[in-house]
């Protein structure tokens, strides 16, 4: 049986909530019941309450991830693919994914969450857009289950090939009439609308370079109908943009809105290329943006407006991209990184490490569209990372809020819906050891 007692989280040395009043905590606790944050504050009790002493910790909301391509985690730093642009990258990559299968997407959907969870991310989206060899959507959603991160699974796809003047090959590319049939078939299998869901799923073609304009704009009728969120690339650099201006006559910013993809419940990755009317459009009508800083740079696309995105009122998350173009899975870094690469474009005071914080947290959240994640406080779900600052990385620092700018990267504990996933910095959840020794095997079959 499942232990219910409620969780005490005792003698932190400070907690950053990321509430609405964005509240901090020296030497505080808290409390832990059925799943959610019940109280907050100092000298809690709570009678038969499993205890965590946090004495020289920092206790932050669980990291909240928007983007990922899990799958690429077969495929780091492949020879060929190393110093290439989207495009070449894609090429290169693309004929050695072909060759996957159920087994790579489960057991590469299980180390990435893995090395998400040990950099503090409780909740994450997954794009997989791709199903070589009989794989599914089913293959990752059961890899979530089984780790216990929340998960937000989209539905991609590509249904233009190389034969009809799009990017990926022929065999990798699916008939659009079964596209959606399948989006309608996991959506029912596995959505869970609740607040506190561990599993949702999205509608995500993977870009307007890869599918057609109809199946564009029947996955956002599909999706609005079904009440589930729509995600895909966009903007992502000077080619993607480039292709679009030569292909559809327009910007990509107009393409998405001419074709239903901007509002509330759409969140485009990267827009690394948007321009200052994009920008507005997206603010206006709250389409949201997962940043991946570390993917950008590693593929030269450039750096994302964030600060006039932020300023605008853009929704804005962050995103560690696909692990082979990043080519890590961790979500600390990936915040420090966007804190940096504002003040290299906009100066020392671009960003801070609070703010930079508060996008890998609520401002992800809010970009899925849970708002009961992302945050520590009484109602909010019991999704919390702890970060132990008696280490080498943060000593000499006592500003527990300055934790991207000396701190650690890996977290010390993870609570997801108050179930402990990581503990004393080792995965509590599988055995890890005999899942990378298996990822091993397969990554070297598919890349000798």
């Amino acid at each position: 049986m499942p232990d219910t007692r409620p969780i005490l989280l005792r003698r932190a040395q400070a907690i950053l909530t990321m509430d609405d009043a964005r509240s901090e905590h020296a030497d505080a606790d808290i409390l832990i019941a059925g799943g959610q944050i019940a109280a907050v504050g100092q000298g809690l009790a709570a009678g038969g309450a499993e205890i965590h002493d946090l004495a020289g910790c920092l206790v932050t909301p669980g990291l909240v991830n928007t983007h990922h391509h899990l799958y690429q985690t077969m495929t780091r730093a492949v020879p060929g693919a190393q110093d290439a642009a989207l495009f070449g990258w894609l090429r290169t990559l693309y004929p050695i994914w072909a060759r996957m299968g159920p087994e790579h997407m489960r057991v590469s959907a299980l180390t990435g969450l893995a090395e998400l969870a040990l950099s503090g991310c409780t909740l994450t989206s997954d794009h997989l857009y791709l199903y070589p060899g009989g794989a599914r959507l089913d293959d990752t959603i059961d890899a979530a289950r089984e780790i216990g991160l929340r998960f937000l699974a989209t539905r991609g796809a590509m249904s233009i090939g190389e034969s009809a003047g799009g990017l990926p090959p022929d065999a990798l590319v699916e008939d659009e009439a079964a596209i959606l049939d399948d989006c309608i078939r996991v959506i029912d299998a596995f959505h869970d609308p609740r607040p506190g869901a561990m599993v949702q799923v999205g509608v995500a073609p993977c870009s307007p370079f890869s599918v057609s304009r109809e199946l564009m704009r029947d996955a956002a009728i599909l999706a609005r109908d079904k009440g589930v969120r729509l995600h895909t690339h966009l903007a992502e650099n000077d080619e993607d943009v480039a292709y679009s201006l030569a292909r559809f006559g327009c910007r990509p910013g107009r393409y998405a809105e001419d074709l239903g993809w901007t509002g509330h419940d759409v969140w485009h990755a990267h827009c690394v290329k948007l321009d200052a009317g994009e920008i507005d459009l997206f603010a206006r009508s709250r389409t949201g943006v997962a940043h991946c800083p570390c993917s950008n740079c590693r593929l030269a696309s450039g750096i994302a407006p964030v600060r006039a995105m932020r300023d605008a009122g853009v929704p804005v998350g962050l995103g560690v991209d696909g692990s082979a173009s990043n080519d890590a899975g961790n979500l600390a870094a990936e915040a420090r990184m966007a804190m940096l690469l504002q003040r290299v474009s906009s100066g020392p005071g671009a960003m801070s490490a609070r703010e930079a914080l508060e996008i890998a947290t609520r401002g992800g959240a809010d970009v899925l569209g849970r708002p009961e994640c992302g945050r520590i406080q009484p109602g909010a779900r019991a999704d919390l990372a702890i970060w132990d600052m008696r280490g080498p990385e943060a000593a000499g620092n006592r500003d527990a809020g300055a934790m991207l700018l000396a701190g650690p990267n890996r977290v010390r504990h993870l609570f997801v819906e108050g179930r402990q996933v990581v503990r004393d910095g080792a995965i509590t959840t599988i055995d890890l050891p005999t899942v990378l020794e298996r990822h091993r095997a397969l990554s070297r079959g598919l890349v000798p």
